[in-house]
């Protein structure tokens, strides 16, 4: 129940707080809001929000300085509003990874989605660790998918709320120090 009032109360108090930003986005020429369909709590869908950082197939100039400080995530404080996320959880992925999971693995779906998470932290930079490989999506499905899956499960076994605070200061240190 804390983590439900915790997730409701910050991520309105930071939607609040953000209102210039959303100004700024509705204003700005190539930046908007796109939703996209990701599997979410007991493998079922929702539709996420982020801030569109692409144009042509191609990130934009602006889109790399958002994607750096994760601010193309700040819509799904929308989604954690709403109670389709949380703060801290498994990062929500599209359709053919979570809702394919066999056995305990499965367990991952019990938890809801998160903005942030351990496995999130490690792999920050994981467009440009799959880039330098020969074939980015079997190294995606054989060594980053089930390591996410591992270090996900592992957080569902440790969850607390001072757990997760633990894990929203690690993430503030990792984007900016």
């Amino acid at each position: 129940m804390i983590k439900i009032l915790f997730d409701f109360i910050i991520s309105l108090v930071l939607i609040v707080l953000l209102i210039p930003l959303w100004v700024i986005i509705l204003i700005t020429p190539y930046v908007s809001i796109f939703k996209q369909t990701r599997v979410g709590r007991f493998g079922k869908y929702f539709t996420i929000y982020k801030i569109k950082t692409m144009k042509d197939g191609r990130v934009t100039f602006l889109g790399k300085f958002l994607r750096k400080y994760k601010i193309d995530e700040l819509p799904q404080l929308f989604n954690i509003l709403k109670g389709d996320m949380s703060f801290v959880g498994p990062r929500p992925d599209i359709p053919g990874y979570y809702d394919k999971l066999i056995g305990k693995d499965r367990g991952v779906l019990l938890l809801k989605p998160g903005l942030t998470s351990l496995a999130a932290i490690k792999y920050r930079n994981e467009e440009a660790l799959l880039a330098r490989q020969v074939n980015p999506s079997k190294f995606n499905t054989e060594i980053i998918f089930p390591d996410k899956v591992k270090m996900n499960l592992d957080y569902l076994e440790k969850r607390s709320f001072w757990y997760d605070i633990n894990i929203i200061v690690l993430t503030i240190k990792s984007l900016f120090f």
